[in-house]
């Protein structure tokens, strides 16, 4: 029976050495490396969910405002509230009432209101509000998806950190280019054609502000306002800023375009070329027919690009001109053909490795863990005489299995990642230390060997459990909360702290039962 459990759990030993044998090697085909072992960008990006809350409800304002003209309300006022709340005014009681009950029901199912006074006040409820926010996040991660795919980043990691947050971890291996990648990220890209309404000469800005609100003899009217453009020399160096007015609302934005590609204008100067939807395309001609002779200002993450004079009428395709380079038009038509981003994106965390750093972090880690593994060696088999053969056969069968996992289930090996292999080579003989110094205090105490090893096992086991689980639930930690390197290190860290629990608990005994069952008599133990 002894000798049946002998051989049970030997064929399980070498099965799982089998298996793990065959899940690691060859390591360089079956680990992927870490940004900061093979080279790269980490970004860690927060969008403002707020700003994508605030558009939704600016642009609930102006939906009310409009349907309530079409309902014959012309009076009608409507302004932002405390809070999540918009202030209607100028509504008569009776049919206006109704009237605004028919745009509610109609347009705004999702929105509650109610007439307070002489005020009719619209509030957004707080789980509209969480969906919006949470809807932003997804929209920018896709959105981020799409750019940096278009870019042709090999092998992105493009994920939101945690279920419900606002935060964006970007990993890019092998980007030569960190700058143009950050501004190609965090590029809101939103894009607008609006009319302009101030007098203007080939297209060009105003000097000032001022100079603007002088065109309007100083009072700016409601639809109106103010925006401010570049002013570049022949060098396409900025040198100064420029004043535009121009109309509140857009006549299409980029969520009409149905493609953008770079392309050479009529002086062989880059521009985007731009197509539209059928609908957005109809629209567009219409509005550019009935204006021509006037401003069309092309506004980009609200700053005016450029502001030609409209020559005739344009329908489904176009060009946006600017003072752009080739490499600025290629970007614009990247960010606009992947969509604009619902809200602005703050950059929390940014590091770049050049890949001869990460070169040089492998050969370093390497050399550290080897001289690890072989001081622990050593210290084994000098404190612990021929028993130490048995931890060392324990800790090479540990690290066997981290590769093996890391690998099986397709983890990031990164710096702070073999730093945890080289900290869970020193944990990994902790339990045989704690088993082995057992055994030597019933030795002492007078038992045979057998009995001792029995005892040492016995008596080792809680203590081994109450140290691995402690420190099991620190890795967890670390994982739960950390960000890329710092989860990699738990990573590492938790298959390290199971495999020597593994090996120590369960291969090592059965070590110690194989030597003892090859003999009759077992006298003394070299330990």
């Amino acid at each position: 029976m002894k000798d049946r459990s002998l051989l049970t759990r030997g064929i399980i030993i070498a099965l799982v050495v089998a298996l793990a044998a065959f899940a690691a090697f060859p390591l360089g085909e079956k680990i992927k490396l870490g940004l900061d072992l093979r080279g790269g960008m980490h970004l860690v990006l927060e969008v403002q969910t707020e700003d994508a809350v605030d558009a939704e409800i600016d642009k609930t304002a102006e939906r009310i405002l409009e349907e309530a003209r079409e309902e014959g309300l012309a009076g009608v006022r409507v302004d932002r509230g405390e809070g999540y709340t918009l202030d209607v005014t100028g509504v008569p009681r009776g049919e206006g009432d109704q009237a605004i009950g028919r745009i509610a029901n109609d347009y705004l199912p999702e929105w509650s209101w109610d007439r307070l006074g002489e005020r009719i006040v619209f509030e957004l409820p707080l789980m509209e509000i969480s969906q919006m926010r949470d809807q932003a996040v997804e929209q920018a991660l896709q959105t981020i998806r799409n750019r940096v795919d278009q870019f042709g980043v090999a092998e992105p990691s493009i994920s939101r950190l945690g279920t419900g947050s606002n935060r964006i971890v970007v990993q890019l291996p092998g980007v030569d280019d960190p700058e143009r990648i950050r501004e190609l990220i965090k590029n809101t890209a939103f894009l607008e054609f609006r009319l302009t309404t101030q007098p203007a000469s080939g297209g060009r800005g105003l000097p000032s502000r001022q100079a603007v609100l002088d065109a309007y003899n100083g009072s700016l009217p409601s639809n109106v306002e103010i925006l401010e453009g570049d002013v570049r020399d022949s060098e396409n160096r900025i040198i100064g800023t420029e004043y535009y007015g121009v109309e509140k609302r857009s006549v299409i934005t980029g969520r009409d375009l149905k493609n953008a590609s770079p392309g050479l204008g009529e002086f062989r100067n880059p521009v985007v070329q731009f197509s539209l939807s059928v609908e957005a395309g109809d629209r567009f001609g219409e509005v550019t027919g009935a204006n021509v002779g006037r401003g069309l200002a092309i506004i980009l993450d609200n700053r005016v690009v450029s502001a030609p004079v409209l020559q005739g009428q344009i329908n489904d395709q176009g060009i946006i001109r600017g003072s752009f380079t080739q490499e600025e038009v290629t970007d614009l038509s990247l960010t606009l053909r992947s969509g604009a981003l619902p809200a602005k994106i703050v950059s929390l965390e940014e590091r770049t490795v050049g890949p001869a750093l990460g070169r040089d972090s492998i050969e370093q880690g390497l050399r550290a863990g080897l001289l690890g593994f072989v001081l622990v060696i050593l210290a084994m088999l000098v404190i612990y005489k021929v028993t130490g053969i048995n931890a060392v056969v324990a800790l090479g069968l540990n690290v066997i299995l981290v590769f093996a996992a890391l690998a099986y289930f397709n983890a990031t090996l990164t710096l702070p990642g073999i730093a945890g292999i080289i900290l869970v080579i020193g944990m990994a003989v902790d339990a045989n230390v704690l088993v082995f110094e057992r055994i030597r205090e019933e030795l002492h105490a007078g038992r045979t060997p057998k009995s001792a090893i029995d005892a040492g096992f016995a008596k080792a086991l809680s203590s081994i459990i109450d140290a691995n689980v402690t420190t099991l639930i620190a890795a967890l930690f670390l994982f739960q909360f950390g960000t890329g390197p710092i989860r990699g290190f738990a990573v590492t860290l938790t298959i390290g702290i199971l495999a020597s629990v593994f090996t120590a608990v369960f291969v090592s005994r059965w070590i110690f039962d194989l030597l003892i069952s090859r003999r009759e008599r077992v006298e003394r133990l070299s330990i």
